[in-house]
């Protein structure tokens, strides 16, 4: 070392500057990751207290936004990348520091951010929630991942095809492959449509309003804020450019709400299924959180009849009760386990069961469920799915009919469910769902309707109609 360096004044230290855009999309992966969180739960307070405290405009709302949804449709695939940047393996690296490396990722291959403000916004966000030894860390990797652009890594890490399809479409779409390997077998086809589906899980989704028949029209949504109509259903609006809905007066009073177009014609589909008799009691019998029995509820209404709304969970069905306040029509909501239920056999017209499932429909939305979810969940959901359905088939009178939704496209948790309940108990029969989508293009052979993303612009929503015959 030099005289002249020995003699020179270190740099007195700097203290790291907290960014609030990336300390709340840090703030929020964390939640995620530690509390097994949703993000579009954790999110909007967490943007709601940064608007409130005045340090975050639309502009830092949108970002955030995009970072933490961003990071987590392509959580795999940056673990790929990741992990042939450092020199131990992934499950050795601190889940805290992965997020900040993920997050840097994301800014670096998959926004526009400049590569020395991605690198430099992640280090200094490290040296604030790491500490100046992990920043050090953090830096050394990003700098790795900065010199390819996201085809070229890919292309370095994932499989080839041929050698692996499966594996290959999980490390280029960022699904883990017993997923891509699901979402394959119920799809059927080859190479195109299943990517195609892939890569519509990992597109940001339009927010879909409903307005609910009686109380709103599409015509008094569209005139307060920029949407187009719906592809299929008639009550359905797509705010194709963003916007807060709940700052929509309808929305405010529950005469419209945010709901996908899938989840509105499974609805829409059980109300307009033929029935022999009379048609005066509805029941959803897995309510919560309430869309669907808001807008059956509607569609009652306009026909005089009885809409009983049943939920398990106490919380949840007082979110029923928020969804329906106001209905212009009768109906009731109740706190009750569909598998043993208070209301006698044959009480119903129309039933409606969307079960709980393991929500691989709804990816788009929901991107960290297919980190969440495993395999042996399906088993956990299976003999719960079968029991509701048996319930609903008792629940309905001869000639009635039950709806059985879904939002997964998984066959463990749709035909297989319906084809084992109808062996086993008997005395009805399965209808044809297709003509009660009218329009709905790709619907398959049916009876039952399966949506898809990639082919609808919907979550992938399963319904099958069944009819009670004895």
């Amino acid at each position: 070392m030099s005289e002249q360096a020995r003699r020179r004044p270190p740099k007195p230290y700097r203290r790291p500057q907290k960014d609030p855009v990336r300390m709340l999309a840090f703030e929020a992966l964390r939640a995620v990751d530690e509390r097994d969180a949703y993000a579009n739960l954790v999110l909007p307070p967490l943007l709601r207290k940064a608007r409130e405290k005045g340090d975050f405009d639309a502009r830092d709302a949108a970002l955030a936004t995009e970072l933490v949804y961003g990071t987590l449709r392509r959580q795999g695939t940056y673990d790929a990348i990741v992990a042939a940047c450092i020199d131990r393996p992934l499950r050795e690296v601190d889940p805290p520091v992965l997020d900040v490396l993920s997050l840097g990722a994301h800014q670096l291959l998959g926004t526009r951010i400049p590569t020395h403000a991605a690198v430099s916004a992640s280090v200094e966000l490290a040296r604030v929630v790491l500490g100046d030894g992990r920043a050090k860390f953090v830096n050394a990797v990003l700098r790795k991942i900065s010199q390819q652009d996201l085809d070229a890594w890919v292309e370095q890490v994932a499989p080839p095809y041929e050698d692996d399809a499966e594996d290959h479409l999980a490390v280029v779409h960022s699904h883990p492959r017993w997923v891509v390997s699901a979402l394959w077998d119920s799809l059927g086809g080859g190479r195109a449509g299943i990517e195609d589906l892939l890569e519509a899980d990992n597109e940001r989704p339009e927010v879909t309003l409903v307005a609910r028949p009686g109380r709103s029209t599409t015509e008094e949504l569209a005139a307060v804020t920029d949407t187009l109509p719906g592809r299929w259903s008639p009550y359905a609006l797509r705010m194709t450019e963003g916007g807060e809905p709940g700052a929509i007066e309808a929305v405010k009073e529950g005469r419209a709400g945010v709901q996908d177009e899938g989840s509105q014609l499974v609805a829409i589909a059980l109300a307009n299924a033929p029935v022999e008799g009379g048609d005066t009691r509805w029941l959803d019998g897995c309510a919560g959180p309430g869309g669907k029995a808001a807008l059956l509820a509607a569609l009652a209404a306009e026909r005089g009849a009885f809409l009983l709304a049943s939920e398990k969970q106490p919380h949840r069905a007082r979110l029923v009760e928020r969804a329906l306040a106001g209905n212009p029509g009768p109906y009731q909501v109740i706190a009750a386990d569909g598998t043993r239920p208070p209301w006698r056999p044959g009480s119903f017209d129309r039933v409606l069961v969307d079960v709980p499932c393991s929500g691989l429909g709804a990816l788009r939305r929901r991107p960290e469920a297919r980190w969440r979810r495993r395999p042996e969940d399906l088993d956990g959901f299976a003999p719960l799915q079968r029991a509701l359905l048996t319930e609903a088939l008792s629940a309905v009178r001869v000639g009635g009919v039950v709806g059985y939704a879904t939002c997964s496209p998984h066959l463990a948790e749709t035909r297989v469910v319906v084809d084992d309940v109808l062996k086993r108990t008997g005395g009805a029969e399965l209808i044809d769902a297709r003509p009660l989508l009218p329009g709905v293009p790709a619907l398959g052979d049916g009876p039952d309707v399966q949506l898809w993303p990639h082919l609808h612009g919907t979550d992938a929503m399963y319904l099958a109609l069944l009819r009670r015959t004895a």
